[in-house]
């Protein structure tokens, strides 16, 4: 492993001009689809730890979602056509002579999560699941039975991970905004309020604005006057969100696309707009920490649906996070961490060809000072990951 420390030289986006930041909730349609892709990998792990007592190759990080048709209404509406989800990727379907239900692991996982996630919509009638898994292929499942064999974790491919820290204001903001609107609590007190929830955050110089995509669900708003209202309470939730993160003062608009009349507002059956407006699909949405980030360091992997043992697309961007994450907590001379994760197909996962820490400290002196420390928790984090995969398979980790 080659630890490459340097210190960052480039602004802070709080310190920029303008910074933007987006985050897709729940109900996303891209949201929908990481959510069940990694629920699937979850359920097919399990499977194989309970039947065979360890994970088998498998890689269901595809995934698309076909949006219905719908006609919302005040006070009710109904789903003309069912959205359709195409779940895809590869798995060990047969081990030992052993068939493994894929089909059914991923149709069941899939319904539940939806019915507990979307509480408007109902996961029988307006849902229609494939499931499209097809074998692994040989040489994968060759490094898995390595791995097996020697007890050590050979990466699944060449790829790279990313994490920074910390999150800085508006990040921390957009993110408290969605988590809010999205929370039981404002679900049981408010049901019109649909899970497809969009933030998009803009900071010029103080100026904050956050424009806020809601569903609504057409059975509990009664009228134009009644939407409007309730539109203004999403607004009131969201401020108060946003005040409790810092963010006192902001603006706030919600559905601004929104017309005069009845037939041009953002109105839905199932609180999600995959019901007739749109379509979804698997590492289009939220990054490994939750939210979209275009002036940070982004991978365009998916982590959702990846084999939680030695698919670095997953574990690198999970460690990388937590190797920054860690550096801020415990060095107090270091303000912010950009790590960045470099495998080779068939190494060993816990020895990367690269790891490169970019570190923004008060001088390149003090950057220089830490570096030893800095080695302690790459070594560290780096030394654990062959058993991350617990904490992976047990949900622990949210990716969406």
């Amino acid at each position: 492993m080659k630890l490459q420390v340097s210190s960052l030289s480039t602004p802070a986006p709080a310190a920029l001009p303008v910074e933007i930041v987006e985050r897709k909730g729940t109900g996303h349609p891209d949201t929908i689809c990481d959510a069940l892709a990694e629920n699937l990998g979850v359920a097919l792990s399990r499977y194989y730890l309970e039947r065979f007592g360890y994970i088998l190759h498998h890689n269901v990080d595809k995934g698309l979602l076909w949006g219905g048709v719908a006609r919302p209404a005040f006070g009710g509406g109904e789903v003309l056509e069912p959205m359709e989800i195409y779940l895809t990727g590869r798995a060990t379907r047969e081990f030992r002579g052993v068939k493994i239900p894929v089909e059914d692991l991923a149709i069941e996982a899939s319904r539940e999560w939806l019915g507990k996630n979307l509480h408007a919509l109902d996961a029988q009638r307006h849902v229609r699941i494939h499931c499209l898994v097809r074998p692994s292929s040989t040489e994968l499942v060759d490094l898995f039975r390595r791995s097996h064999e020697t007890g050590i974790a050979l990466a699944n491919d060449t790829s790279y991970g990313v994490g920074y820290a910390p999150l800085d204001g508006l990040e921390t903001l957009v993110h408290a905004v969605e988590r809010r609107l999205n929370s039981p609590a404002v679900k049981v007190a408010y049901p019109e309020i649909g899970e497809d929830i969009k933030v998009m955050g803009v900071r010029q110089e103080n100026r904050i604005a956050l424009t806020i995509a809601c569903a609504m669900v057409g059975s509990y708003v009664q009228d134009l006057p009644d939407y409007d209202a309730k539109k203004a309470r999403v607004a009131k939730l969201a401020r108060e969100a946003a005040g409790a993160a810092g963010g006192a003062g902001l603006a706030v608009d919600v559905n601004v696309a929104d017309g005069g009349t009845a037939d041009s507002i953002y109105l839905t059956v199932t609180g999600t707009s995959a019901e007739a407006g749109d379509d979804g699909q698997v590492g289009r949405g939220n990054r490994a920490n939750g939210l979209i980030t275009p002036y940070r360091p982004m991978s365009l992997e998916a982590v959702a649906g990846k084999n939680p043992v030695s698919h670095v697309g997953k574990l690198y961007n999970v460690v990388a996070g937590r190797i920054a994450a860690t550096a801020v907590a415990q060095l107090a001379e270091v303000e912010e961490v950009h790590c960045c994760l470099v495998s080779q197909i068939g190494r060993p996962v816990h020895a990367p060809q690269v790891v490169d820490l970019r570190v923004r400290a008060a001088s390149p002196a003090v950057v220089q000072d830490v570096r030893p420390r800095l080695t302690e928790i790459v070594q560290s984090h780096l030394s654990g990951i062959g058993t991350l995969w617990r904490s992976l398979v047990h949900g622990d980790e949210r990716f969406y």
